[in-house]
């Protein structure tokens, strides 16, 4: 390998091109994806880089340059010898091969006229070219600072925009999309600026471009039910959208927006909610594209969902209320997957419970409809709460989980589902359960949230839950076997001695600080009872309880 090295360094300083190509496409075959170097080998490389950065900048066969910018990529892969790669020469002249033109063209490189009004560009260059840049700046901190500063970003914005206001879909698009993604999650400030240069507009007709959408009335996308699926290569370009979008519209959910903002969000919504009626070319990718529309959704502001409701039905619509439903089915069905899965719930699962939970709150015929499918009448109180393979079951489930987030997001779902009324929330969760969203809001006297507004819509009782209702335990949620009387043929004194002992033992464990008692205060938050439990009234039932021992052995 180090003789390979040195003899692809002597080509290129003696410009012999076709010497070069030949010994390239040799070490990107037979060394390229080994990753194992002594401090002698990475130097190598360096100057191999440092080389190759030079070599590009003059006019090379396009098969040369293509296996050059393959060998920058593979090199580009090792965090160890980026520092060739993060000069502002190096930065700007790939972006200047991947088509990014708008940016100053580095100095001792002049622009080819002949070659940019050629109709067949060379793509697989300009991927090549892009692929690098990708890999320098996910490596690099260094070149993440470099490229704001020479405001790569604009550049490619001009780009996008070229590509967009093309009739053909721009092919190569794939990698300027990843590019700009790394950059706006890597850099705040690219966040912002894309922001501030009207990136939500440019990001949605992108993404109207990229899924050929087809508008009718306001504000809806039109769905076409005989279309072939979407096809890979399309799919993941729209994810690479969907990602930029999150990364500049994730806050957006708590902005008032004006006139202008809500029309542009409400026009992005119908765009979304045509991503998620889509069937793509695999399951796997049809949960990814369904999977960053949920991301981005939840990140927009409430009031402009309203659009996912608005659609007219047509045949084979779900309908609830006289609403098209179509849009909350496929959020509930993209649910129940992911609780099947199992697999990093709070990252997967815990943006359709906040989105499906907000809409809730915001739409009465969504919340008709989720309680339909989520809690229906009861009417098998043999079984606990959580138990079952119901999705009442297995969100009661989560209610219980170690992770803080997802616990909270599955027990405010049904609790929004039962209007924020604590009795039914027990009815359908067991109180132990619920316990702890309501402790958390200070509601385990019962009770209703105040400033929540929902209709009066009726909670009728099957006839199987009205005969077994007084034989519910309301903290396991269902229809206990009798257990036997434990003080069944004690005399009156040996149950209060019974009575002392437990006293006695809970006084140790919370002196011990082992467990600390508490209360349910009037307006229903808890309130500690150690103070009161260490009075000497507690003391002196030790006391009693010890003379009593004694006086029996």
């Amino acid at each position: 390998m180090d003789m390979d090295l040195e003899r692809i360094i002597q080509c290129i300083k003696q410009g012999d091109q076709d010497s070069v190509q030949i010994h390239l496409d040799h070490y990107n075959t037979q060394y390229a994806e080994c990753f194992f170097f002594n401090i002698e080998e990475r130097e190598r490389r360096k100057r191999l880089a440092a080389a190759l950065v030079w070599f590009i900048r003059t006019q090379l066969q396009p098969g040369v340059l293509r296996v050059t910018l393959h060998t920058l990529r593979i090199l580009s892969r090792d965090r160890q010898a980026l520092a060739p790669l993060v000069t502002d020469t190096a930065l700007l002249t790939l972006a200047h091969l991947g088509g990014i033109t708008s940016l100053p063209i580095p100095e001792g490189q002049e622009e080819d006229e002949e070659e940019e009004d050629k109709e067949e560009d060379d793509q697989v260059g300009r991927r090549e070219a892009l692929k690098a840049l990708c890999n320098i700046i996910y490596n690099s901190q260094r070149a993440q600072e470099r490229v704001s500063a020479l405001r790569l970003l604009s550049g490619l914005s001009d780009k996008l925009k070229q590509g967009i206001s093309a009739k053909a879909l721009p092919s190569g698009q794939f990698y300027e999309l990843r590019l700009l993604f790394l950059l706006t999650a890597l850099r705040p400030e690219l966040r912002v600026q894309l922001q501030q240069e009207r990136g939500v507009s440019m990001l949605t007709a992108a993404l109207e471009q990229c899924l050929s959408a087809r508008w009718g009335e306001e504000y809806e996308v039109l769905s076409d039910h005989s279309a072939p699926p979407v096809s890979k290569e399309v799919s993941q370009r729209a994810v690479e959208i969907l990602k930029t979008l999150f990364n500049i519209t994730y806050s957006f959910h708590r902005q008032e927006p004006d006139e202008e903002d809500a029309a542009l969000y409400r026009r992005l919504a119908a765009v979304l909610r045509h991503c998620l009626l889509l069937t793509c070319d695999g399951e796997e990718l049809t949960e990814e594209l369904q999977g960053h529309t949920v991301n981005v959704l939840s990140a927009l502001p409430l009031q402009c969902l309203d659009v996912l409701l608005s659609v007219r039905l047509t045949e084979g619509s779900q309908e609830w209320e006289g609403v098209n439903m179509d849009t909350v089915h496929t959020l509930l069905t993209f649910m129940e997957r992911r609780l099947d899965r199992g697999q990093k719930l709070k990252e997967k699962l815990t943006p359709v419970l906040n989105l499906l939970t907000e809409s809730c709150r915001a739409h009465r015929e969504t919340r008709h409809y989720l309680r339909q499918q989520i809690l229906p009448p009861l009417r098998d109180v043999a079984l606990r709460p959580e138990q079952g393979a119901t999705v009442r079951g297995r969100l009661v489930r989560l209610m219980t989980h170690m992770d803080t987030d997802i616990k909270h997001c599955a027990a405010e779902l049904l609790f929004v589902l039962c209007k924020e009324n604590v009795s039914r929330f027990v009815k359908y969760t067991g109180y132990g359960n619920a316990a702890g969203l309501l402790a958390a809001r200070g509601l385990l006297s019962g009770g209703q949230v105040t400033h929540a507004q929902y209709s009066s819509d009726s909670d009728s009782d099957t006839e199987e839950y009205r005969e077994a209702k007084r034989r519910i335990n309301p903290v396991t949620g269902r229809v206990e076997e009798e257990q036997p009387d434990p003080m069944e043929g004690m005399t009156e004194q040996e149950k209060e001695q019974e009575a002392l002992r437990l006293i006695s033992l809970f006084n140790r464990l919370s002196r011990d600080k082992i467990i600390q008692p508490v209360g349910v205060m009037t307006g229903g938050g808890l309130e500690p009872l150690c103070g009161q439990m260490r009075g000497s009234t507690v003391e002196e039932v030790e006391s009693e309880g010890e003379s009593e021992e004694e006086r029996e052995k």
